[in-house]
């Protein structure tokens, strides 16, 4: 990847430009949904789309760049709720609130299998509870 001025702000990652930037890289799946037509057979909790990049296919460079980024991964406009680092493979969920809503989900994850997903919507807090209380 080549690192740009607007890569890092102060020295951190926003999502956006970690989007941005990770997205567009050679062997990147990229794939994206839209719950229009899916909530039509299914409630989808307030989720209006999800999107989902994987890095397995990309060269071990891009990856490790990829989890240096996760280090540096810090945006005030997102609630941190896990981070994780076990045995070099980092982890970050964080939240976009707005009101008493979750507008946004933010999954990155590193590793050997580096990924990113994204989830968007005007999700309740209780429908997340619900859906992890029945996928235990």
């Amino acid at each position: 990847m080549e690192k740009t001025a607007e890569t890092e702000v102060n020295g951190k990652y926003t999502v956006e430009r970690l989007f941005k930037d990770f997205s567009k890289e050679k062997n990147t799946v990229h794939l994206k949904f839209s719950m229009s037509i899916i909530c039509v057979f299914a409630d989808t909790k307030g989720v209006s789309g999800v999107e989902v990049f994987s890095f397995d296919e990309c060269n071990k460079e891009l990856k490790e760049d990829f989890n240096k980024a996760i280090k540096k991964l810090k945006d005030s406009t997102y609630e941190n709720i896990i981070s994780t680092n076990e045995n070099g493979k980092y982890t970050k969920i964080l939240l976009k609130i707005k009101e008493d809503f979750i507008n946004e989900i933010v999954v990155v994850t590193g590793g050997n299998s580096p990924a990113m997903v994204r989830i968007k919507g005007k999700i309740k807090r209780d429908d997340v509870k619900d859906v992890i209380e029945k996928n235990k």
